[in-house]
């Protein structure tokens, strides 16, 4: 698909329009000129003088991207005045990538890229854009202006998108490929084969409630998989009814499916751990954290420096603490939003340690003894997990040293406030 390009050219004026994003100079906004250096990072942070850095500091032009199917749509806006520069929609293939590429170069080095759905639509494209060292944003869906009757099409997005970046304070950055998308890859190709298992286990047990007596008989009283051993290698018997051989027949399918889909779940288990063994064998030393919640936990944290902190993590998992008080009752309760997967995770090893590991025995109960119920202690649990994992994978993967929770160790943190 040839490449279409609107707007002024570099250089052109675009008009005085206001800027989305401001400076903080003794607490008055004022508007930005872009004239700071690059930061270290996607994070706002303080500079000298007591300004507030932000994305229009750091870069000339922000290019949102709204990705679709077959097409993305680009929108090169001015940091300084969040104008529009230039717009151009191409084709989701390598061709569009490097059409988009040459487009940011006409607007020198100093440039960062807004994409919407970056580990979907937009996953090629990020991944072009790391390959050559260019700063791209994950840009969730923006929130679709009010007015006009919340309008909406392709480039006004794209548009919406480079400003959402503008107007931020805190900007995400791409979850890596590699390892990571591996296991994701696997992750769910896995839940996918238990989830079809236990439909035709299910299956198979009840259609053995509702089969005739004889094979009921011949499959005997065992319980679980062997139950399902039992059906796999169900006979026909000489004499069987057309209808007995026709139910033989359905139980072995049913059974024979169940069995096959638990194998294939468990080779998908037994990549997962290779890869996690050579990524970061030091999670699975952790106290009730096995191959998929390892798995799980590296797939959202992606790489060092992905999280400003274990708060922002703690956060992203649900297990943050939110202020619920009222009145003179003051208490905390857990976050509903964020990765469910990751806070999954992060309760299956609080409930493991639960009843396995004399550290967190003997905390709860501490908690317990000061009067805290069990649904406030698992909270605290999930936040001092969310904690020490974080700081386990960071300081793994730069090098230095800090205190995590071991296998039934007994050390400060465990016996702490978690929250």
């Amino acid at each position: 698909m040839p490449a279409r390009v609107t707007g002024p050219r570099p250089g052109q004026r675009t008009g005085l329009i206001r800027s989305l994003a401001t400076e903080v100079v003794l607490g008055v906004p004022r508007y930005s000129t872009a004239a700071s250096v690059r930061a270290e990072d996607n994070n706002v942070h303080w500079a000298k003088g007591g300004r507030m850095s932000m994305l229009a500091d750091e870069v000339d032009v922000v290019i949102g991207i709204d990705t679709h199917k077959y097409t993305h749509t680009a929108a090169v806006l001015s940091a300084s005045t969040a104008g529009v520069l230039a717009k151009m929609t191409v084709a989701s293939a390598t061709a569009g990538y490097e059409e988009l590429y040459r487009l940011g170069q006409r607007y020198g080095e100093r440039r960062a890229w807004s994409i919407e759905g970056t580990a979907s639509y937009g996953a090629g494209l990020t991944e072009f854009l790391q390959a050559r060292a260019e700063r791209v944003i994950e840009m969730d869906h923006p929130n679709r202006a009010k007015r006009r009757n919340g309008v909406k099409n392709d480039e006004v997005d794209a548009v919406r998108a480079a400003r959402e970046a503008l107007a931020r304070d805190k900007l995400a950055e791409p979850r890596c490929q590699g390892q990571r998308a591996c296991l994701a890859t696997l992750l769910c190709v896995r839940a996918s084969a238990v989830e079809a298992a236990k439909q035709a286990r299910t299956q198979f047990q009840s259609l053995v409630v509702t089969s005739p007596e004889p094979l009921r008989e011949r499959l005997g009283k065992p319980k679980g998989l062997a139950l399902l051993r039992a059906g796999a290698d169900l006979a026909d018997q000489d004499g069987d009814s057309p209808e007995l051989r026709l139910m033989a027949g359905a139980l072995r399918a049913l059974a024979r499916r169940a069995l096959s889909l638990y194998q294939e779940a468990k080779s998908y288990q037994a990549s997962m751990r290779t890869i996690v063994e050579e990524w970061h064998p030091e999670l699975l030393a952790q106290s009730g954290v096995g191959t998929i919640v390892a798995a799980t936990v590296l797939c959202a944290w992606s790489h060092p420096g992905r999280f400003r902190s274990e708060a922002s993590f703690a956060m992203l998992a649900g297990s943050a603490p939110l202020d619920a008080s009222s009145g003179l009752s003051t208490h905390h309760r857990l976050s509903r939003c964020g990765d469910r997967q990751l806070n999954r995770a992060l309760h299956v090893v609080v409930i493991t340690r639960w009843t396995k590991d004399k550290a967190t025995i003997a905390y709860c109960q501490k908690r317990r003894a000061d009067g805290k119920s069990d649904r406030e202690i698992k909270r605290c649990l999930k936040r001092y997990v969310a904690r020490s994992l974080f700081r386990l994978l960071e300081s793994s993967s730069t090098g230095t040293e800090t205190m995590v929770s071991g296998q039934g160790e007994s050390h400060p943190l465990a016996l702490s406030e978690p929250g």
